[in-house]
């Protein structure tokens, strides 16, 4: 069993995209981070952390972290595998870590031995699958890309969505605008004014992830979301794609109801850890 760490993301991708294709819905957050590595690598400035695990020619596990973002963990097929990644991270100040569920509880016990950190779980997720948009209630409106134009709104919008999620800085929400912009992944739901907001991008020839969604408290409640998600949606498998993913907080039993209307099914479990730094 041997670690291998990557400077170049063409030479990790290479060798890990069959692994993460293979299993797309369990790895849709990394091969998104990845794509946006290959293709905007302006939007994370500092130098990605990349590195795989593998016996026999195989990989056992795959760790990604773009800093000051979580190390995001793939599926293990050695949950062993993650003793040498803690190694290889001990001397980083990780945030935390994410992942499927075994994988992350198994990487923060490790991490606690090795550091002396303690952990404490964050958002727990549910990741959900579409291949069929199921019909939903009609709502005034309609789905449009966002322009340079609405830049002003994007990145009040955006704070506002990482303000309920996380704490970010402000150049990092400027950052990310700008490649939203770039690559026309982001979407407003226009009913007279912009009243909601879904992003989505492929990131595979197959497959595209749904995220983020928000539709600020005075136009909740009204369908907009719903209405967003399942044209942004269907328009990404217009496009040819046969899988559509996104993530809930299962603390949310709305917004889980909601995307299994209009035709998301649950995959599996993902969890969020944070570390208590020392000081």
């Amino acid at each position: 069993m041997q670690l291998h760490r990557f400077d170049s993301v063409k030479e990790f991708w290479q060798c890990a995209q069959n692994y993460l294709l293979q299993y797309e819905a369990e790895h849709n957050a990394l091969l998104g981070v990845l794509h946006t590595l290959l293709h905007y690598p302006e939007r994370y400035p500092k130098p990605p952390y990349l590195a795989l695990v593998e016996a026999d020619d195989q990989i056992l596990a795959i760790a990604i972290c773009t800093p000051p973002n979580n190390v995001l963990l793939s599926r293990g097929q050695d949950l062993n595998a993650l003793n040498l990644i803690a190694q290889d991270l001990q001397h980083e100040q990780l945030p935390g870590v994410e992942g499927l569920v075994a994988e992350t509880e198994t990487f923060v016990q490790i991490w606690q031995n090795l550091t002396g950190q303690s952990y404490q779980r964050g958002v727990e997720s549910r990741i959900y699958q579409l291949t069929q948009v199921e019909p939903v209630t009609t709502v005034k409106g309609y789905l449009r890309v966002a322009t340079p134009d609405d830049r002003p709104l994007l990145i009040k919008w955006f704070a506002a969505f990482n303000a309920e999620i996380d704490i970010v800085s402000d150049a990092e929400i400027e950052r990310r605008v700008e490649v939203e912009l770039k690559r026309q992944s982001t979407y407003l739901w226009e009913d007279g004014v912009p009243v909601s907001m879904v992003g989505g991008r492929q990131f595979s020839s197959t497959s595209a992830r749904i995220a983020p969604v928000y539709t600020p408290p005075e136009h909740r409640r009204k369908g907009y979301a719903t209405a967003g998600v399942a044209a942004l949606s269907q328009k990404l498998l217009d496009q040819g794609c046969d899988h559509c993913f996104l993530f809930t907080d299962l603390a949310n039993s709305t917004s889980n109801a909601i995307y299994q209307k209009i035709g998301y099914r649950p995959v599996c479990g993902w969890h969020e850890y944070s570390f208590n730094l020392k000081e």
